[in-house]
């Protein structure tokens, strides 16, 4: 009798993995040829801003997240230099594959969420919250690290669902003002919006150094703006749908190189 539900269990993981796998995927709206990154949308001043390497705002969080990577926390006096080395060049890669699913939970989640689960599950300490400093600091870190890698969406077929998801979030008109995501990114790109250019909406920037803001902020916070621009209430922080349109992002932008510490007005 075991044995047949040992055929039973590993006939019905074969048919859900297959099924994942056989779903379609979302139509492109940008070619590959026609991926630009937002910085190519910004102005000259905000252009030089990122590229000198010296008055680029993003570095004040980048050294504050070097610092953090090697300070040791909680009752094991662990640090994040014990388990991944001295420097973060073992994370080469790591930021240009998130969200992802947690191999642990099976859950959607992005780089942030794997930083904060590291410090309960590893180091045992009280996680930093959703855009705090030290989180944001981490997160460009590490994220710095795979500077000029392309962004690759995970090839995990249990993905599909989460991607298929955020394709329709994306395209759903939402708001009183009834705009989707697609209309003013994909159709509308390159058009002023009062003095701004509309950008392709690209992730490859992320954590962020925005103008408007004085501060770096997350992938999230920037979707969240979207809503309330188009005057639509947001999810709650944190929420699977924030974690599975940036997925759709990652994968819409497959190709673009990561590019951080980002600055954009």
């Amino acid at each position: 009798m075991s044995r047949v539900w040992h055929w039973l269990a590993a006939a019905l993981a074969l048919g859900t993995g297959a099924l994942a796998l056989a779903q379609p995927q979302p139509a492109r709206g940008l070619a590959p040829a026609q991926l630009r990154s937002g910085l190519t949308f910004a102005g000259p001043d905000v252009q030089r801003l990122q590229t000198d390497t010296f008055a680029n705002p993003g570095l004040l969080w980048l050294t504050r997240g070097e610092a953090l990577w090697g300070q040791a926390a909680g009752p094991l006096k662990q640090s994040c230099q014990d388990c991944h080395g001295r420097q973060a060049e073992s994370m080469r890669g790591v930021a240009a594959r998130y969200p992802r699913l947690a191999p642990d939970t099976g859950q959607l989640v992005n780089l942030e969420d794997q930083i904060r689960g590291c410090r309960t599950q590893r180091q045992q300490v009280t996680d930093w919250a959703l855009e705090s400093e030290e989180l944001l600091a981490m997160a460009l870190y590490v994220t710095e690290a795979s500077r000029g890698l392309p962004l690759h969406m995970s090839p995990d077929p249990q993905l599909g669902m989460h991607l298929q998801a955020g394709a329709a979030l994306y395209q759903r008109r939402q708001g009183q003002l009834n705009l989707s995501c697609a209309q003013c990114h994909d159709q509308q790109q390159g058009r002023r919006l009062y003095s701004d250019r509309l950008s392709q909406g690209q992730p490859n920037g992320y954590p962020v150094y925005r103008l408007e803001w004085q501060t770096l902020g997350s992938l999230e916070r920037r979707l969240r703006s979207c809503y309330v621009g188009i005057r639509a209430e947001p999810p709650p922080w944190g929420d699977l749908r924030m974690r599975q349109l940036a997925l759709y992002l990652t994968w819409r932008g497959e190709g673009l190189p990561i590019e951080v510490p980002a600055v954009r007005k």
